[in-house]
């Protein structure tokens, strides 16, 4: 049943601090309520004034003495150190035992898993300082057991893992970062190389950028006469666009497969470039769909947009194709003889010297001279894919690069130089050495090359 709440006996009130009389239910001064205020409960307090204790039965508390016998205060002793025991005094189950005097020695050799840290050099001594992220051996080999792998045998490398680059010691995670210091991984376009047949390809994000921008695609295939032909497609992201890494990737990729596509049905190389440029011109574009809502969510976005190069090697012949400022270099075998630059930037600083308003020195040196005046992407002038046919009368090889490669071999005598002497018969480590030659000069751009070896033409070929 209900009760009515006692009256506390409190002799001032809680609201007003005002005295009360025995009995009162109502404070006089503010009219508090005086039935709410809570009884006061029993005090049993464990230590007496005079300093006795009380202790309950069947716990024997230790006293402190003042002194340990030199003047200094003796330690208290903390509950910690008593035998814990349950409300009816049996004793607790489980209780921890007591800490070793020291650790076990470790085998040589042998990693102690259990430790808190290892040392990698040493791995019988415990590290001073203990890594926040388990050893990747240690973890790898667990995560192999965790899926029924054999155990490595003692004595055997572990298998390379992916390993933070930073910090040598997390893992890293699918999203590319490192689960113990956070560390970004490099990204899969950082860096990037391709060996297809007789050509290769190298791209690099350089020094100075965050990401790459360029892309490209290499291929080999056969004509309807079974004659070899090679494709290299290069293409460099426009960085004042959105998504300019995707709008190379996509340019790349399509035009590359329109390539090998067309040759092997018969249509002229110089005809299938053609239509290889319009059909990246058509995927860049449709980077650009997008829904409206997302337009004016994000209005300062602008459409994708890159530039493209390429080159097809056949039997005696050799075409190539652009929109923007990419290059296309001829390196003959016989460095007596003399290289040629065989593409036309579509850019300021070319219509300035194109008009004889300027020389080509003082067009480049302008700040206006890599605005490009050409390019792939939906808010293109009208589109102009330029394509050219050669027929060189002699071996070489053909360097079908970014910018980011010739601002540091402009001239076509400069590119030569540069080109490794067995470029031909070694295209992925002349790509190389083309990307490492970017770097050194500063690689302030990315750097992407290509390199299609041109064999010696047949008997009655023509001169370039």
């Amino acid at each position: 049943m209900s009760q009515m709440p006692q009256q506390a006996a409190v002799s001032k009130c809680p609201s007003c601090e005002e005295p009360l009389e025995p009995g009162d239910r109502f404070c006089g001064a503010c009219g508090y309520d005086l039935s709410v205020v809570p009884a006061r409960p029993e005090d049993s307090p464990t230590l007496a004034v005079g300093g006795a204790v009380h202790a309950p039965d069947g716990v024997d508390w230790p006293v402190a003495r003042d002194s340990d016998g030199h003047g200094r205060p003796a330690p208290a002793h903390a509950a910690a150190e008593l035998p814990g025991t349950d409300s009816g005094g049996s004793p607790l189950p489980g209780s921890p035992p007591a800490p070793p005097a020291a650790p076990p020695a470790a085998p040589a050799g042998a990693l102690e898993a259990s430790a808190s840290g290892v040392r990698l050099d040493r791995p019988d001594q415990l590290d001073e300082y203990p890594l926040q992220a388990p050893d990747p051996r240690l973890t790898a080999e667990g995560e192999a057991a965790g899926r029924g792998a054999v155990p490595r045998p003692a004595g055997e490398p572990a298998p390379a893992g992916k390993v933070c680059v930073a910090c040598r010691a997390g893992r890293v995670d699918d999203d590319g970062y490192c689960e113990n210091c956070g560390h970004a991984q490099p990204r899969e376009r950082d860096h990037m190389e391709q060996e297809s047949g007789p050509v290769a390809a190298v791209s690099d994000r350089g020094l100075r950028h965050h990401r790459n921008e360029d892309a490209f695609s290499v291929g080999c295939t056969a004509l309807p006469d079974g004659a070899p032909a090679t494709v290299a497609i290069v293409c460099d992201g426009v960085s004042s666009a959105t998504r300019p890494d995707d709008a190379s990737l996509a340019a790349s990729r399509v035009a590359g497969e329109s390539l090998l596509a067309a040759l092997p049905r018969g249509t002229h190389p110089q005809q299938a470039m053609h239509d290889a440029i319009l059909a990246a011109s058509r995927a860049v574009n449709a980077l650009a769909d997008e829904p409206a809502t997302a337009r004016e969510q994000a209005p300062h976005q602008n459409a994708p947009a890159c530039t493209l190069v390429g080159a097809v090697v056949t039997a005696g012949l050799l075409v190539v194709g652009w929109v923007g400022d990419s290059r296309v270099y001829w390196v003959p075998a016989d460095r007596a003889t003399p290289p040629a630059r065989l593409t036309e930037d579509d850019s300021w600083a070319a219509q300035m010297v194109a008009a004889g308003l300027m020389s080509e020195a003082e067009a480049y040196a302008d700040e206006r001279a890599h605005a490009i005046t050409g390019w792939l992407g939906a808010d293109a002038y009208e589109l102009e894919p330029h394509t050219a046919s050669f027929k060189p009368d002699r071996p070489g090889v053909v360097v079908v690069c970014t910018d980011g490669l010739w601002n540091y071999a402009e001239s076509a005598q400069e590119m030569a130089e540069a080109v490794p002497l067995d470029a031909a018969v070694r295209p992925l480590h002349g790509a190389r050495v083309l990307v490492g030659h970017a770097l050194d000069g500063g690689g302030h751009d990315n750097v992407t090359v290509a390199l299609l070896p041109f064999p010696a033409p047949p008997q009655g070929a023509g001169s370039a």
